[in-house]
């Protein structure tokens, strides 16, 4: 796999406004009840495609938690939201944040820690 490169852009934090990036909805995965909701961004800045996984458990306390990895074009449309772990936690990099993690975004590699 080709390493990819960190860019610096501002797609690679999480307060994006809307006019900065195109978003289309996966689906949700319901994998071990998780309800996650898969999503397609692409920047409108810097053109890269990003998979991003939302999970919450709205009666936990700070348990919102998203990730975002680059995801070829040609993958895209093959992408099913059951599938979205597995492509994120084979990234060389991914971004993650949220009020779990109290954090707005940092890289990090691996394992993604999904289950509330």
């Amino acid at each position: 796999m080709k390493k990819l490169p960190k860019l610096g852009c501002a797609c690679e934090k999480q307060d994006l406004i809307e006019s900065e990036y195109r978003t289309s909805n996966v689906g949700i995965d319901f994998t071990g009840g998780r309800n996650a909701e898969v999503s397609i961004i692409q920047c409108k800045l810097c053109q890269r495609i990003w998979l991003k996984y939302l999970v919450e458990n709205e009666s936990l306390t700070k348990s919102w938690r998203w990730y975002k990895g680059i995801i070829a074009k040609k993958e895209v449309a093959g992408m099913r939201p059951e599938d979205a772990v597995e492509h994120l936690e084979n990234l060389d990099w991914y971004i993650f944040g949220g009020s779990y993690f109290e954090s707005t975004g940092t890289f990090g590699q691996g394992k993604l820690n999904v289950d509330l």
